[in-house]
């Protein structure tokens, strides 16, 4: 069978790009968002720096990454925030495969903290995600029946809440991102942006360990419970 379509061809080419173990688990890993040197992304991956050097190589061509040099270094990162919609939505599709046993403390920890509180690319997952999307919500400052979007109460609860909105973002403002660990949707888009860069500016949050994990200081939980009503138990 063919076709005359040529964007099957480059549809195809596409997502042939994440139907790669290796170059999966590199897209994932950058979801945190920051840039990683090829040698961390190797070792993440676990396979040689010279066969991970032509799998970057092609998710740079295909848009997914972009990369820079600085000295010896090569760092790469999501492309932005389009590319990690994308991935973000793909990863939302997999059912989480049975939770393994952790082996040591260290591991049960880091597992149990990424549930509580992390960063998806750049706005907030994790129970302290979705407890503050149900704040949101349950105020009347985010609509979720019709597809995510704020209020015109919301719009002014974030400019009184000195969190500054991009409204001429190409992104969308309020989206749904279907959260792996809560099977819920919470906040993203540049409002879910502008909410996570400020808990972390304001030190309402802290980053903690080397991945994604983020703990609510006193601070942060004072704030978000002056401001939205979130109980501390919410973010437990």
């Amino acid at each position: 069978m063919t076709t005359n379509d040529s964007r099957a061809a480059g549809l195809a080419a596409f997502a042939s790009l994440v139907a790669d173990e290796t170059r999966a688990a590199c897209l994932l890993a950058l979801l945190d968002g920051r840039a990683w040197t090829a040698g961390e992304l190797a070792r993440h991956a676990g396979v040689a720096p010279s066969t991970l050097s032509e799998h970057l190589g092609k998710l740079v061509a295909g848009g997914l990454l972009a990369q820079e040099r600085q000295g010896r270094h090569r760092y790469v990162r999501l492309a932005d925030a389009r590319a990690a919609q994308f991935v973000e939505d793909l990863a939302a599709q997999v059912a989480p495969a049975p939770a393994a046993r952790p082996r040591t403390l260290r591991e049960s920890s880091a597992g149990s903290a990424m549930a509580r509180g992390r960063t998806c690319y750049d706005h907030l997952a994790g129970r302290l995600g979705i407890a503050i999307t149900d704040a949101l919500t349950g105020r009347g400052l985010l609509r979720q029946d019709t597809g995510f979007a704020l209020t015109d109460a919301g719009l002014r609860w974030f400019g009184a809440a000195g969190i500054t909105l991009d409204r001429a973002a190409r992104r969308p403002l309020a989206r749904a991102c279907l959260d792996w660990t809560e099977r819920r949707p919470h906040l993203a888009g540049s409002a879910g942006a502008a909410l996570c860069r400020h808990t972390l500016d304001a030190g309402w949050c802290v980053r903690i360990g080397s991945e994604r994990a983020v703990r609510v200081t006193p601070a942060g939980e004072r704030a978000l419970y002056e401001l939205l009503g979130v109980e501390r138990e919410a973010l437990c």
